[in-house]
């Protein structure tokens, strides 16, 4: 999977990629408002276009859908906080979700489910200078 990990302009490929993904769904009559966008971490991707594509998450809030972020237990995660095993990368799959939420990305792809949605709800509070409506 990680084989072409070589871009010209990652962000700029990743867009195009996306907008024809786009293009395709609207021709087969999926709703707009049914579709979200996943810049695909971890999928052909070095860790550290991994890393840029979090940077630059909020770039992709030009196609007009929410995004999707699957970081959870993710290589790149591993590499950063120096843990090969993937069952103990919680910590570091949590930073991600909350710089998700702090980018504007809607939603996450996660394997722990409860820490994920208190560290999105905390980052979102933060975020909006509000507490969340858990109704």
């Amino acid at each position: 999977m990680q084989q072409d990990t070589d871009y010209r302009d990652l962000l700029g490929e990743i867009l195009a990629w996306l907008r024809q993904g786009l293009e395709r769904a609207a021709v087969a009559g999926i709703a707009s408002d049914k579709l979200a966008i996943d810049p695909g971490i971890g999928f052909g991707k070095s860790g550290e276009a991994n890393l840029e594509i979090l940077r630059r998450l909020p770039e992709l809030h030009s196609l007009g859908h929410p995004i999707l972020l699957g970081t959870s237990r993710k290589n790149f995660i591993g590499r950063v906080i120096a843990q090969p095993d993937p069952q103990q990368r919680l910590y570091g799959t949590l930073a991600t979700v909350a710089l998700g939420v702090a980018a504007g990305a809607q939603l996450f792809r996660v394997h722990e489910v409860r820490p994920a949605r208190e560290a999105a709800l905390m980052a979102w509070a933060v975020r909006q200078g509000a507490f969340p409506s858990l109704d």
